[in-house]
């Protein structure tokens, strides 16, 4: 309770601290940076992290603008990050405690001191301090539109005496090619992450929208400029600085079992089992169930999210082809069609639509990761392996 009321007290001073006049604030002296941390590693700090440091040397006052907070013990918190209604808020920190979390973790931070002129600085502080009020702390978090960047990124042109223009677009980006780039030593969160993406991840974005990561918001801030009523040019960071050079606890290494190569493994093993059951000429029943309660409990997951998530582009998923909740419903009738050795028209269905899903992938507007391909095929010769027991039973 004491350490509670000890960074209130703490807040509060702050706070009080930031309350000061415009002319106040043309006698201090103010800065204002675009802080740019690196990666973690947890799936929710993989592509880094922005925020605003606010410093009066005259006031002693040295905080962050942290857009990014939020809480694992927020009521019904999985639930709601699944459907899309993640809610983060703006908080104000002490910088000595943002640099130690940092640095604790091993991530590096890049400070770009922003080029503002005193009624820039006046504005853009009262515009975090109007974020900061208690009725608009909270904002609805959306991954690639509004985020803890854009919205350092927005409170920031707000605020300027003028109109930013930043560096031309990098050619051939989409929010999946750069949500790759940050997650190539994690196979396994690049393939959960894929899983639900959807075509409209695959679409070519500009500069505005690649700036949803840090780092490309930290390049394009470093190549922009501030065009003024005036039309006079200024460069929109005076100046770059690495304010923490950490290194992380561990070494990252790719795990040898990743998607790929267990997939692969499950495609062999169902090509086994496939032949096993021609051989044998009977349906394993415990072997359809374990597939179809993976397929069906995924395909769960992933229909939900194209039908009732918030999430962008997970509404144009190709993959509610292969999973989606059917597989599971037909369990039960499975189940009984093996056990009885019955022919069912349920894996007549099941060859007819995966052959076509295997060969529409290359031709699809949705980028299909290759372990995909892997399980179908698993899935597939199960399905062949059932048809032609039943042929042979006539």
């Amino acid at each position: 309770m004491r350490g509670k009321r000890y960074i209130r007290f703490i807040l509060i001073y702050v706070l009080l601290g930031l309350s000061f006049t415009a002319s106040a604030m043309k006698q201090d002296s103010i800065r204002f940076s675009l802080l740019t941390c690196s990666p973690g590693t947890e799936i929710y700090s993989l592509f880094g992290h922005t925020a605003i440091r606010y410093q009066n040397g005259s006031r002693n006052v040295d905080v962050v603008f942290n857009f990014g907070m939020f809480s694992f013990d927020a009521p019904h918190f999985l639930y709601r990050f699944v459907k899309g209604e993640t809610d983060y808020r703006l908080g104000v920190i002490p910088y000595p405690y943002f640099e130690s979390e940092y640095a604790l973790r091993g991530s590096s931070v890049y400070e770009q001191e922003l080029n503002l002129t005193g009624d820039e600085k006046q504005r853009l502080l009262s515009i975090l301090q109007e974020h900061y009020l208690p009725e608009n702390r909270e904002y609805r978090y959306n991954y690639f539109y509004d985020n803890c960047t854009t919205r350092a990124r927005d409170c920031i042109e707000r605020a300027l005496s003028g109109e930013v223009v930043y560096p031309d677009s990098l050619p051939n980006k989409t929010f999946r090619s750069i949500v790759h780039e940050f997650t190539k030593n994690y196979p396994w969160s690049t393939f959960g992450i894929d899983l639900c993406l959807g075509a409209q991840a695959d679409e070519t974005i500009g500069a505005r929208l690649q700036m949803f990561a840090p780092f490309y918001m930290r390049d394009y801030a470093g190549g922009a400029y501030i065009i003024d009523r005036n039309g006079e040019k200024r460069k929109l960071i005076a100046e770059e600085n690495l304010i923490i050079d950490a290194e992380p606890d561990e070494e990252i290494s790719v795990p040898f079992l990743s998607p790929n190569v267990v997939f692969f493994l499950f495609l062999l093993v169902s090509l086994f089992v496939s032949w096993l059951q021609w051989k044998r000429k009977r349906a394993f029943w415990a072997w359809d169930t374990l597939l179809y309660l993976v397929q069906g409990l995924a395909g769960c997951v992933i229909a939900f999210l194209f039908f009732f998530s918030e999430h962008p582009t997970v509404g144009s998923n190709w993959l509610l082809i292969f999973f989606n909740p059917l597989p599971l419903l037909c369990l039960p009738y499975v189940i009984y069609c093996d056990v009885k050795r019955k022919k069912d028209i349920f894996h007549r269905v099941v060859t007819v639509y995966l052959t076509l899903f295997i060969l529409i992938i290359p031709f699809s507007p949705q980028e299909i990761d290759l372990s995909v391909l892997s399980l179908a095929l698993g899935f597939l010769a199960n399905s062949i392996s059932h048809v032609l027991i039943r042929e042979e039973d006539k």
